[in-house]
């Protein structure tokens, strides 16, 4: 055809006059297999192959010879730019470009790989544009298929309704198709009706409609099931003229119906519809066909729920009409009421009802009428053994206007239900309470440890001092015993308020449970038999060794109260995962599980309930604070675990910690030096509390160590003494103050002298604010504690 052509009245000018490079590339892609097609010049000029003249269709042989811009006029605007990115020389490359082109005469969807290069002259400038082409219409068609009726199938899944199913389908569809209309029909002699449709430029034709136009052929087919593809209703000669005009009134220019089901009197089908004639695919016609298997799935799958819903639900579902009468009743209603069905349908339904509600529950069902809308109410229903019950009904029109359907409740379980539902506002309170006891005795606990501060302290000095006699010594040596015993008092309230401050690590369980189980066996008695039971290759727990010392020694103390006349101790240990929601609040994740079990007296219900109360014991008057367990459950919780009780009467009882595995290696501590006797030499300490008498007893400690103090009552005053220059060897402060806080003193201090020794001193874990890194010392302390303390961050003289 190049050959034969007279190229003189083209830019190109006749074919013997052709440039070298012309003339070979035209060669070359003449003998490619692949689609390759050259725009020469400024014009682009359409030179191409065999395997792409397949690809244009029914646009060759026009488009040889002619200009690109007109021969895809379509496309012109991507081809303009094609030519200009081209003859200056750059190069385009394209995958799964989507273009709508018009091959055979209608407009098609197309994706192609497309590679474009310059052609060079014999000048080495660009020429003309030679593009690469391979179409990926069938594979992309077909991963949107498969993409689409994949997501269809998600869509209508979870749908529960044959109403809802059918409408979204009709949706997905009319997008996925550019379709106008999209709709599920039911045809019913010789009538179809639409309950709702997919519209896009036409109207809907939501309504009931008469197919006697269209003859028996068509009806027959419905029947027989098969698919009717219907692609030029105008000049389909299956269609008399009457049939023709009903359709052109609906604006139908082709259509594809598919029938979903269908049985003696009914058909129930999926219809596509086009405004104007279409060549439907081969593909659309089998994605049509798969997406209406999918829907017919989904509605059996809905219907088989509902009559399965209708024969095993608990609620008694109905279908009544206006004038008085059930025509259906489900098994539910035998169940509940003890009627049968034949005496539920052959009795007008008002007659079940209680004399005093038939009234207003006749009324809501003939307002429901007129309104066409749902309602809900309240009755009671006669029973066949003579009693009432209580219903609660909600009930709704049929789109006919002369049924409704109802479903009934019975009000028994709600009532049982809201039951449970006080017992478990009855434990919200409980939990509220035990929240407000710990804010109560964690505010009382840090208040009493700002007391017992300067008590302590003063006492400390006095015993160091051997001031008195001998029997002054001993009154003051017990009431140092005394404050001491307090102290530990005041660690068990801040334990249970989930507040006292903790030096979590990574604890080995093993070397901690058989340190302790020497003093846990003279604790408790020879009576009793301990036994100790740890997994081997144990994870580290973290925790805070020396309170879960404690904890373990008041479990320890408790199983002894609970076995007076002797009995078996055991401790054991072992890793435990958490993977569901427990009784106990764990969350989720990785715990070492420590349990203390006895086989004493146990705990009844009330009193397993009010165990981790705290001042809650069963011990009597004068034999215990009633603080262990609340001060074990404290810990554990402060430490992101919980604590879990196990116990029947006679049967003895088991506590378990759950303390969260440690990310962190073991740490080996030194020995602690003794370092409470030394003097720190010369140095001045900056002392900051607003507590006076914690303030005096402090100072006068620092003052034993061999410090000047400087005392101030807030951290305001401390910091403008600070800015002025007046920078002490150390810096100690309370932590809550009014205004600013410790910890803010103590990061401004660093700011102005990195390198300052700061002390944060703390009544209780308030450690909002508070930096990890700073070292904190808790109250109350004495001489002893506060020269360790001073002692990790200064040296020694």
């Amino acid at each position: 055809m190049i050959a034969t052509r007279d190229w003189s009245q083209t830019p190109l000018g006749p074919i013997g006059q052709w440039a070298e490079c012309l003339r070979t590339a035209t060669a070359i892609l003449l003998r490619s297999p692949v689609p390759i097609v050259m725009l020469w010049g400024s014009e682009g000029v359409m030179l191409y192959n065999d395997a792409y003249s397949g690809f244009a269709g029914g646009r060759h042989p026009q488009l040889l010879g002619s200009n690109v811009r007109e021969g895809w006029p379509e496309v012109a605007d991507f081809n303009d730019n094609v030519m200009k990115v081209g003859l200056a020389g750059g190069t385009l490359r394209y995958r799964d470009q989507e273009l709508t082109l018009h091959r055979n005469g209608r407009p098609e969807q197309v994706w192609m790989d497309l590679d474009y290069s310059p052609v060079i002259d014999a000048f080495g400038d660009p020429a003309g544009v030679i593009c690469f082409l391979a179409e990926t219409t069938e594979r992309v068609a077909a991963e949107r298929r498969s993409d689409f009726l994949l997501s269809l199938a998600d869509s209508l899944r979870p749908l529960s309704t044959a109403a809802e199913i059918t409408s979204v389908a009709a949706d997905r569809l009319g997008v996925h198709l550019s379709a106008n209309r999209v709709f599920y029909a039911e045809i019913a002699d010789g009538t179809m009706t639409v309950s709702r449709d997919f519209v896009d430029g036409v109207s809907s034709i939501v309504g009931e409609h008469s197919l006697e136009a269209f003859g028996p052929d068509l009806l027959n087919a419905y029947r027989e099931g098969t698919p009717i593809v219907m692609r030029d209703v105008p000049g389909d000669e299956r269609l008399n003229e009457e049939a023709r005009a009903g359709l052109r009134t609906r604006e139908v220019g082709a259509f594809i119906d598919v029938v979903l089901f269908r049985d003696e009197r009914q058909v129930g089908l999926l219809a596509v519809q086009s405004a104007t004639p279409r060549d439907w695919t081969a593909s659309e016609q089998s994605l049509i066909e798969e997406a209406a298997e999918r829907v017919k799935v989904a509605v059996e799958r809905a219907r088989a729920e509902r009559d399965r819903l209708w024969t095993l639900s608990q609620d008694m579902f109905a279908r009544a009409d206006f004038t008085g009468m059930m025509s259906a009743v489900s098994p539910a209603w035998q169940t509940i009421l003890g009627w049968n069905e034949t005496e539920l349908l052959t009795r007008g339904y008002a007659t079940f009802m209680h004399p005093e509600d038939m009234p207003p529950t006749l009324a809501a069902i003939e307002k429901m009428g007129e309104t066409g809308l749902p309602t809900r109410f309240e009755n009671r229903i006669a029973t066949k053994d003579g009693s009432w019950k209580h219903i609660e009904w909600t009930v709704a029109p049929e789109p006919d206007g002369l049924n409704f359907v109802a479903v009934g409740r019975d009000l028994s379980e709600t009532k049982a239900r809201e039951a449970e539902l006080e017992l478990a506002r009855d434990a919200l309170r409980q939990s509220q309470k035990m929240e407000a006891m710990g804010s109560l005795t964690g505010g009382v606990a840090h208040d009493f440890n700002n007391l017992l501060t300067p008590i302590i302290g003063s006492l400390d000095m006095l015993v160091r001092k051997e001031l008195g006699d001998e029997r002054e010594r001993r009154l003051i040596n017990g009431a140092l015993q005394s404050a001491e015993r307090a102290k530990t008092l005041v660690q068990r309230l801040l334990a249970f308020a989930r507040r006292q401050p903790l030096r979590s690590t990574a604890v080995d369980i093993p070397v901690l449970v058989n340190e302790m189980a020497g003093l846990i066996g003279s604790t408790v008695g020879p009576a009793i038999d301990v036994q100790v039971d740890l997994a081997a290759d144990l994870a580290p727990a973290q925790a805070d060794a020396n309170q879960l010392e404690m904890a373990l020694l008041n479990l320890a103390v408790n199983a002894r109260d609970a076995m007076p006349h002797g009995g078996q101790l055991t401790i054991t240990a072992c890793r435990e995962s958490v993977r569901a929601p427990q009784a106990g609040g764990l969350k989720l994740g990785h715990y070492i599980r420590l349990s203390v079990r006895d086989t004493g007296v146990g705990m009844d219900e009330a009193t397993l309930i009010r165990a981790v109360e705290p001042f809650f014991s069963t011990k009597g008057i004068g034999k215990g604070t009633g603080l262990g367990l609340s001060m074990v459950h404290g810990l554990a919780a402060q430490l992101g675990g919980g604590v879990t009780i196990e116990s029947q009467l006679g049967e003895g009882t088991t506590v378990a910690l759950w303390l969260p595995v440690s990310a962190e290696p073991i740490m080996v501590e030194s020995g602690p030096a003794d370092r409470a006797s030394k003097s720190f030499g010369r140095g001045t300490a900056l002392l900051v509390d607003d507590e006076e008498l914690v303030r005096m007893s402090t100072a006068e400690m620092l003052h034993d160590l061999g410090f000047e103090v400087v005392e101030v009552s807030n951290a305001q005053e401390a910091l403008r003494l600070l800015q002025n220059g007046e920078m002490p060897d150390l810096l100690i402060t309370d932590h809550l103050m009014p205004g600013m806080t410790g910890a803010d003193l103590a990061h401004e201090a660093r700011a102005m002298d990195p390198g300052l020794a700061v002390l944060i001193v703390s009544g209780y874990a308030e450690v909002d604010g508070i930096d990890p890194d700073l070292p904190r010392l808790t109250k109350p302390f004495r001489n002893a504690d506060l020269a360790a303390s001073i002692a990790e961050l200064l040296p020694q003289s």
